[in-house]
């Protein structure tokens, strides 16, 4: 019996992937008027939309003063939406907070570094952390899972937006929680010393009451300090989403989940793989913000790797929550959105359907204009709504990466005081794969079972017992491992190691890291009368022009010498490999570049096997969908011919091929090989 009633779950959570959903965000608790919001229906059903996002940023509008929640005018409009056939993400906007909460508590309210209160003015200005806080943000949430877990209409329940957004708050009550925090993670006092090396410049702490917050005013102190506590807001971000996530899957068990973790905002950037590697996230998600530009990818390429670093390690399909419209040129929404589908996402939900009336995004500009009439780009999400279901059955993809990306919270956070911060190694690293058209994975080493051929290592400044233990196996046991500069460096607490460079797996890589140099200076010594940051590499006979603030002083203790700084006042180690068990360990000693790791990345591809992209020209976005069905996107303003063997179709365009055929400037193509 509970196998036949397990079937039609399997069967729904199996259907609602073969979908590729196209809508919009719809904000109707800016105007109740029932007739508006059902000649709004009515438009998005004509433009062959399939999802409608709702209840952003407004949790007071079901709950407009202290417990007296309103869900009568907002069950109309779910209703209508089912009608329509349209399904809704329901956002559970715990933040921000309602004004009648902030002055219920004002331990909610934020302040700032200067000791200054500041009120609630913009959104996202709350202590996330606060007891009370979480309190009714978890009895909202409790609230409208109750009331709409069982709506037909309801495809998903949104939990919260953009958590890594607003200020982080520096009030006493945050002293005292982070002191608890504290005392759970080193016990006592001495322990703690020795994590902050409180010796230095007489800082000892006697007393955890002594202890206080590590940013005042303008001063910030030192990095073990800001490491913990930031360490301490990220858990306090995902101590919240937990539960919310627990009391939605409590209440709606059989409903999907999904965020737009905005994780990496620079405002309260937390550690978000604690939620993708908890399973509880049905879906992630994201706002793909890619520009307004049709003939430039860089917009494309950097809101796509933020698809890759929430999406980790997860098979489910992505869902983009939120997509552009504002300006953007024609053709580049659906650029964009063919882009996406190439890194599994499933959903391109507009932001935003109408244009803003009031508020502080009154000017952003959405499908339809300030006075209900849809525009042009109202119709380009009509064009994309009418492909993606063409080509919907064979879809989402899922990536099959042989190749991992090591991302590292704290490792982001210390690298706070290096030229090149850990990110912008992380993102050149997956822009090598980007241009070959493969997949790669970005993970959390210590939460992965690592379960990859190649593995980078981008400036993964904090190495922590667990993480290297993991490393040292994945070598031993037959992978390859590529790590750059300024990776190893710091212990988990902070601190710099006194042991030999890179800390806890100089033997693994073969070397020792003595210390730096900076190229601007070495470079009064040049033999190529090279300056700035210019420098000059020899890799296997390959010359190399790169350029970096500083590079590592290696020397090979077992590795084998493979490249070399040429341009300076004699060779300078700076890509060593060494074999280590059955596998091999590579250090460059320079921060991740395109121009040093593309030839080095060629080689290892070939070494290992690696399954390459589609054979495309370049300019062309690739994925091999499955055995017969191609999907390619001409990113550039000229045709590009595809090579082809034997007969196709194209699904999208209804055309017949033999042989080689053409793809259109900024145009896809959906092919199935016959």
């Amino acid at each position: 019996m509970m196998v036949l009633m397990a079937i039609p779950l399997i069967f729904s959570l199996v259907s609602k992937s073969q979908v590729l959903y196209v809508g919009t965000n719809y904000h109707p608790h800016d105007d109740k008027n029932i007739e508006k919001i059902k000649s709004d229906i009515q438009l998005m059903k004509a433009a062959g939309f399939t999802s409608v996002r709702m209840g952003h940023l407004a949790w007071d509008s079901y709950e407009p003063a202290e417990g007296q929640f309103d869900f009568k005018w907002f069950d109309k409009v779910m209703d209508m939406m089912n009608d329509a056939g349209i399904k809704v993400i329901l956002d559970i906007a715990i933040h921000p907070a309602p004004i009648w909460l902030h002055k219920k508590y004002s331990s909610i309210d934020v302040v700032d570094a200067n000791g200054d209160v500041q009120y609630p003015n913009h959104r996202y200005m709350d202590d996330v952390g606060d007891p009370n806080y979480q309190k009714y943000a978890i009895r909202y949430a409790d609230s409208l899972s109750k009331h709409y877990g069982k709506h037909p209409a309801l495809l998903a329940f949104g939990i919260d937006n953009e958590s890594g957004d607003g200020p982080i708050s520096y009030s006493e009550t945050v002293r005292k929680r982070f002191i608890n925090w504290l005392k759970n993670r080193y016990s006592n006092p001495e322990n703690l010393n020795k994590a902050w090396a409180t010796q230095r410049w007489s800082r000892r702490i006697n007393d955890f009451e002594e202890i206080g917050l590590p940013v005042s005013g303008s001063v910030i102190g030192a990095p073990e300090r800001v490491l913990d506590f930031r360490r301490f807001v990220s858990d306090e971000v995902n101590q919240v989403l937990l539960k919310v996530l627990e009391k939605v899957n409590a209440n709606a068990p059989d409903i999907l989940t999904n965020t737009n973790a905005w994780y990496f905002s620079p405002m309260k950037y937390f550690d978000y793989s604690q939620i993708a590697y908890s399973g509880k996230m049905a879906r992630g998600g994201c706002g793909f913000y890619s520009g307004n530009s049709l003939i430039t990818n860089w917009g494309v390429m950097n809101a796509a790797f933020g698809i890759s670093r929430i999406q980790f390690e997860s098979v489910n399909p992505f869902w983009c929550s939120e997509f552009t419209t504002m300006t953007a040129v024609p053709n580049s929404i659906r650029k964009s959105a063919y882009a996406t589908l190439m890194y599994g996402n499933q959903m391109v939900c507009g932001w935003t359907w109408q244009s803003m009336h009031a508020g502080e995004e009154q000017y952003l500009e959405g499908m339809l204009d300030w006075d209900g009439i849809p525009n042009r780009k109202y119709e380009e999400y009509k064009k994309i709504a009418t492909e993606f279901k063409k080509i919907e059955k064979f879809l989402p993809y899922k990536p099959k990466p042989e190749v991992g990306l090591a991302f590292s919270f704290p490792s982001q956070i210390a690298s706070s005081s290096f030229p090149e911060q850990h990110d912008n190694q992380l993102q050149a690293c997956w822009n090598l794969f980007y241009w070959r058209n493969m997949d790669a994975n970005i993970l959390e080493i210590s939460r992965s079972a690592l379960n990859y051929k190649l593995l980078f290592i981008p400036g993964v400044a904090v190495m922590d017992e667990t993480t290297a233990n993991k490393i040292r196996d994945f070598v031993k046991n037959g992978g390859t491992v590529v790590m750059t500069s300024n990776s190893a460096i710091v212990d988990s607490t902070g601190q710099v190691f006194k042991t030999t460079h890179p800390g806890m797996l100089n033997d693994v890589f073969g070397i020792r890291i003595a210390g730096f140099e900076e190229t601007e200076s070495m470079n009064e010594l040049s033999r190529k009368s090279l300056t700035e940051k210019k420098l000059e590499l020899n890799y296997k006979g390959k010359i190399i022009k790169s350029e970096s603030v500083r590079f590592d002083v290696i020397e090979p203790k077992g590795a084998v010498i493979a490249g070399s700084i040429t341009s300076l006042d004699k060779d300078y180690p700076i890509i060593t490999s060494n074999k280590f068990g059955k596998g091999r360990a590579i250090y460059i000693g320079l921060p991740a570049n395109e121009a040093v790791l593309n030839p080095l990345l060629d080689d290892l591809i070939n070494e290992l096997s690696i399954k390459k992209g589609p054979d495309v020209p370049k300019g062309v976005m690739a994925r091999q969908i499955d055995k017969n069905h191609f999907l390619y996107l001409n990113v550039t303003g000229e045709p590009k011919e595809i090579p082809s063997k034997g007969k196709s179709k194209s699904i999208l365009f209804d055309k017949d091929y033999n042989g080689n055929f053409t793809v259109a400037p900024y145009e896809p193509e959906f092919i199935e090989l016959k």
